[in-house]
């Protein structure tokens, strides 16, 4: 008998399963089976406990066993009663201020305040009625003429473009694919850029740090403060390496990409850079990839 014979027929071998009753041995039911059918079901209960794990890993199970969903969770809570601290502290200060106060006047230590005297005679006394507040002097006007026909170019914000920096070289603070790009028009002021997990996150060039904590939209926070008035922000840090007062290198590391925060999808980093008060954007002065 050949090996290809033995095979099929191993497969192909058929059993069968008879289900009777303890007392008098009466048959229940009976059914035919087969290797092949066993080795199917198998599969099928395999496969069908994968699936059910996996979407329980995913929601309900994430609430138990995920780090960053545990730390989000803590860190909400922390916020909130951060938040309610400092509204008891500032009730408190108020009420202290309050009873300070009825001190004072019960014992007689206040001081009358009299608005200062001046001679009124001689100036003329204007009524409400008769001040035009939208007259303005013919220099005024003029002014404002001449800025109003200032195209949009020339104007404060039309003002920034790449060339207010093309004597500087930026480092990209991680490599990887823009998947958002720069849109004041939707007031997201900045790019979104995914890269490989624990990425380090580093300065695009020198630089004080001015900011690093925790918000609750956008996770962990570093801001870095560098010359000519440029700031630049990273958002959504699983790690912050940096605290307020470090001086910066440019391609120091800052942080660590993660994902953390409301206002997130996924691991990315959340670049902003901005000049005098406005956004700029960051593709024009990094290349990501």
């Amino acid at each position: 008998m050949s090996l290809k014979q033995k095979i099929n027929d191993w497969i192909e071998t058929k059993f069968l399963i008879v289900i009777r009753k303890e007392e008098d041995f009466s048959v229940i039911t009976s059914f035919n089976i087969t290797k092949i059918r066993v080795g199917l079901l198998l599969v099928f209960v395999f496969m069908t406990c994968f699936l059910i794990s996996l979407f329980l890993s995913k929601t309900l199970l994430a609430r138990w066993f995920d780090p960053v969903y545990i730390e989000t969770e803590n860190m909400v809570k922390i916020h909130a009663l951060s938040e309610t601290i400092d509204s008891l502290i500032m009730e408190v200060d108020a009420k202290d201020q309050y009873v300070k106060n009825i001190q004072n006047v019960i014992s007689g230590q206040f001081e009358n305040e009299t608005p200062a005297s001046s001679d009124t005679s001689s100036k003329p006394v204007v009524n409400r009625g008769e001040i035009d507040l939208y007259k303005s002097s013919d220099a005024t006007q003029q002014i404002i003429g001449e800025f109003e026909s200032l195209p949009l170019e020339e104007t404060s914000f039309g003002r920034i473009s790449s060339g207010s920096f093309t004597d500087n070289y930026f480092f990209p603070p991680v490599k990887g694919v823009v998947t958002s790009s720069f849109s004041a028009g939707q007031n997201h002021f900045g790019v979104d850029v995914v890269a490989a997990e624990n990425e380090p996150v580093k300065a695009i060039a020198d630089g004080t740090v001015i900011f690093s904590s925790w918000t609750l939209e956008t996770g962990y926070v570093v801001a870095v403060q560098h010359s000519n008035e440029l700031i630049s922000i990273y958002k959504h840090n699983s790690v912050i390496l940096k605290s307020i007062g470090d001086p910066i290198r440019g391609g120091e590391i800052l942080s660590i990409i993660g994902n953390t925060g409301e206002q997130t999808t996924g691991q990315h980093l959340h670049l902003e850079l901005w000049y005098r008060g406005n956004p700029l954007d960051p593709q024009e002065f990094i290349t990501f990839d």
